[in-house]
């Protein structure tokens, strides 16, 4: 069963606020109207991706019997603002703690792999999405179909950057555990990304 304390759920809100301000001031260049207008937009695609990378997280642990929590990182939190002034993000709000007398090395792999396995899946739905909407002509298929590229862009970057061998980020974990296995999830990703959700511009 999937449980949540308050402060996992303040911590996820606070995470996720930030994290998609931040988004918001890299896509609208630091402009503050643009940030008023696409911040609604970028949060679902970063809601959808933060939330549901951390509760993958969260439910991999959790199916292997262990108790998870997730917690944020104040610095990871200032460091993606900062970062997004430089037209670049770094995102490391927060982790999903495990508390457990030890996990096997394939656990660790497979729950810190489910995080950017659940970004990649929500990246080609996104992609799903927008590739049937064809020719958009009103505003409302505007909308769509900015969020449905925001969202395949972020959830692909985000597979990428937390694919990526160095710790604490999950590709180290997953790498640990099973080279091929990494090489896999990480080239599927860097793929998709440089296809279709582009850099961060």
């Amino acid at each position: 069963m999937l449980k949540f304390t308050g402060k996992e759920i303040r911590d996820l809100i606070i995470s996720f606020i930030v994290i998609a301000l931040a988004f918001s001031i890299l896509y609208s260049n630091r402009d503050f109207n643009g940030i008023l207008f696409i911040f609604p937009i970028v949060a679902i695609g970063v809601g959808a991706g933060f939330i549901f990378h951390e509760l993958g997280h969260k439910f991999a642990a959790m199916h292997y019997g262990y108790w998870a929590e997730y917690q944020l990182w104040p610095t990871g939190l200032v460091i993606a603002l900062v970062s997004s002034f430089f037209g670049f993000i770094f995102a490391a709000p927060g982790a999903v703690v495990i508390y457990s007398q030890g996990m096997e090395k394939s656990e660790n792999g497979l729950v810190s792999l489910a995080g950017p396995a659940v970004n990649i899946v929500l990246g080609l739905i996104f992609l799903g999405i927008l590739n049937s909407l064809g020719q958009v002509t009103d505003y409302n298929g505007y909308i769509i179909a900015l969020i449905c590229l925001l969202g395949t862009r972020i959830n692909f970057f985000l597979a990428t950057f937390n694919l990526l061998p160095i710790p604490p980020l999950d590709g180290s974990k997953v790498l640990s555990w099973n080279a091929l296995v990494w090489i896999v999830a990480f080239a599927i990703s860097v793929i998709l990304l440089v296809v279709y959700g582009g850099y961060l511009g």
